[in-house]
This record gives C-alpha cells, structure tokens and sequence, in this order.
C-alpha cells in the first residue's frame, strides 16, 4: 500500500498503533480474502496453487499495512512488492482484472479491519477516518503500480511469443520439415498441418510510404501471414474450402504494389519452402518495370527461362543471334510485334489494331524476324523457340 499523507502527529499515531496491532491478524485477514477471492472467481484457484497464493498475499498485506504507518521517507517496499507481483502474474496468466481486484479487496478488508477496532474509541475512530485518504491512496498505488507492471510485462512476453512465431515461419519458409517444428508451428500459428497453401513474393521499393499489406489484404477464405525480407514481403496464404488462386489473385490486384510472384497451391506446411522457391521463380519472370503479380502456372516458358540463365543466354544468342545486330530502336519494333502476335493468338489483324499498322506491316516484320532467325513461325517447333528465346531476351540482363 503505496504513501500516505499523514495529517497530524495524533492522526499518524493513531494509525501507526492501529497498524501495528492488525499485523496479528494477517493470517486471519488472508484466510478470509482468499476465501472470498476464490468465490468471487474459481480461476484464481485454477491459475496458482493455493499454498502459494495464500505465502504471497500473506506477504503483501504485510508489506501494505508496515508502510500505511511507516515514516514518509522509508524505501517504497509496497510498491517494490507490486510491480513484483505485477510481472509474476502476467507470466502466470492471470487477468489483469482479477490482479487489480485482489489488490481492491485486500484493501477492502485491511480498512475495515481497521475501523473494526477501532470502534469502541470514538477519538481513536475519528482519528483513523482522517486517515481514509492515506490508506486508499495507498491502495490504488498499488493497483497502479501492479497494473503497469503487468502490462510492461505482457507486452515482453507478446514480443517474445511473436519472436518465437515468426522464427517458426520463417523456417518453414526456408524448407524445414521436421515433424515437431511443424507441429509447434501449427499450433502456435493456428494452422493446419495438411491445409492448402500458397506463398506471394512481392518485392518493394524501400522508398515507397504506404500501408502494411496485412493491414489492406483481407478477403473471404484467406488468411495471410506476413513476413519483411531485405527486399522483398512473403506472405504465407491459407486457403479455405474451395479458394484457389484465381480468388488470390483477384485479391492481390490493385491493393498490393508488384511486381510478385505466386506459387502454385501446395498441400501441408512442410511443402512451404518449395511454395517460396516457386513463388520467386514467379517473380523472376517479372520484367523490369513490371507492377503485375504473377503467378507462376501462367508463366511456365518464362519460369523455364529464368531458372536456367546459361541456356536463357545460349538460346538468346542462337535464335536471336542475328537481330541482336540490328540498331536497337529496329530490333525493338520486330521484337513487340512478335511479342503482340503471340498475345493476340497469331492474328495479324488484331496485332496490326493492337500496333497502329496495317496487317501488311505486322506481316512484313513476321518474314523479316523469319529470315533473321532461320525459323519459320509456321513449324511448331521453331515456334516454341522464338517464344523462349523472346521470353529469355526480354528477362535476362541482355534485354
């Protein structure tokens, strides 16, 4: 009980005794309070042993009623004893409402102790109730002193918990499977083991001011965990029921700044580090300049390209050896129209609207491009050549 403002020498000495001679009936008072805790709320019973709890209130009603008296310089010992418990209780999991409650009804029965014997004397009755403020300022405190206590106390062990969280995720993010990291990931996360997942990889600009995803990205049948890379934000995504990633990427589009990637759907936590490679490989297919986010099952060809830079180069160089010659303003217009050909499913008509030429034109430039290459469109084959080395060319440092 914290300090008290004494009024006079009489007032002070009366409580002083009055203090002095309650202090035998501590145990007592500690009986009944722990009676009437305990039935105001049964988790005070559930939460400490009652040997315990009875040493430590026992204790603390010392302490408060020594210093309702003590001299008005003496070390705060009360408060000590507070933010002591305070910490304690918050590590043992008990509601700070019930915390702050113990320590309103220890005072509850401290004073009326007090005034219980005092009773028979109206002076010494009198002079007690001039000390009415001493004792509650005391009180409260206390309950003060505990609460922030508690609360700094909390806060730690949140920190901490979220620290050991995260560190959970982030190695499964790096290919962990073992069978206890998982199951400890999974509860501690509250996630299903064999769920159905899917990664995001979105890399940011540093210099960009704006909002946390996790803040912005909310949707029926998702559930996102974030994490911050050096250059990038992973999201781990739980998808309920039915959702799949034509529902993600919806999702994504317009709330998240690209470019990034999306893996494809992976079943069980201990798939996790392979959903992120894959996710990055989805990024990697990004062009520069891109704000798009991917996902990786649209962008198979050019997922082969990035993932194999030697042959990206050697297949640049073989099939488009004989562009890269060109002046680059020259190389750059065959190059969109193939690029817009292929968008528009080998029609030259639309290409030619898409290009502002006529079809003609978009024609002309296909020959060309042939002639170059010594591939012709019409061969399958060739084909898928010119689209990967398109693909590579436009992906790789060369482009």
């Amino acid at each position: 009980m914290g300090r008290r403002r004494r009024r006079t020498g009489d007032d002070w000495k009366v409580l002083a005794g009055a203090c002095t001679t309650l202090l035998e009936r501590v145990p007592e008072l500690v009986d009944e309070h722990l009676r009437e805790l305990h039935a105001y709320e049964p988790a005070y019973g559930r939460i400490l042993p009652y040997d315990q709890h009875w040493q430590e209130a026992h204790e603390a009603m010392r302490i408060g009623i020594e210093m309702i008296s003590a001299p008005r310089n003496s070390p705060r010992r009360d408060l000590e004893h507070a933010e002591e418990m305070g910490r304690r209780r918050a590590a043992q999991g008990m509601p700070l409402e019930l915390v702050v409650h113990a320590y309103r009804h220890a005072g509850h029965l401290v004073w009326d102790a007090l005034i219980e014997g005092a009773a028979a004397d109206s002076a010494q009755l009198a002079a007690l109730m001039q000390s009415a403020t001493t004792v509650w300022s005391a009180v409260d405190a206390q309950a003060d002193t505990a609460s922030e206590a508690y609360r700094s106390r909390e806060a730690e062990l949140r920190h901490r918990t979220d620290e050991q969280l995260q560190a959970l995720l982030d190695a499964l993010l790096q290919g962990q499977r073992a069978p206890e990291l998982v199951a400890r990931a999974a509860a501690g996360l509250d996630l299903p083991e064999q769920g159905r997942y899917a990664v995001v990889v979105l890399r940011y600009d540093r210099r960009e001011e704006r909002e946390p995803f996790h803040r912005q990205v909310q949707g029926e049948g998702v559930r996102f965990l974030w994490r911050m890379g050096a250059d990038c934000e992973i999201g781990v995504v739980a998808l309920a029921g039915e959702t799949g990633l034509d529902a993600l990427s919806e999702l994504l589009d317009g709330r998240c700044p690209g470019p990034g990637g999306i893996s494809p759907v992976v079943v069980g936590l201990t798939e996790l580090g392979r959903a992120r490679r894959l996710a990055e490989l989805a990024l990697r297919t990004c062009p520069p300049g891109s704000r798009q986010i991917v996902r990786l099952d649209r962008r198979m060809a050019g997922a082969l390209v990035v993932g194999q830079p030697e042959m990206a180069s050697l297949l640049v160089s073989d099939v488009l050896g004989g562009l890269l010659e060109l002046d680059p303003a020259d190389r750059a217009v065959l190059l969109e129209t193939l690029d817009v050909w292929l968008d528009c499913e080998g029609s030259a008509g639309r290409a030619a609207s898409r290009l502002y030429c006529h079809r003609n034109t978009v024609f002309n430039r296909l020959r060309r491009l042939e002639q170059l290459t010594s591939r012709s469109l019409s061969r399958p084959r060739d084909l898928t050549e010119m689209t990967l080395a398109l693909d590579a060319f436009r992906l790789t440092a060369q482009g």
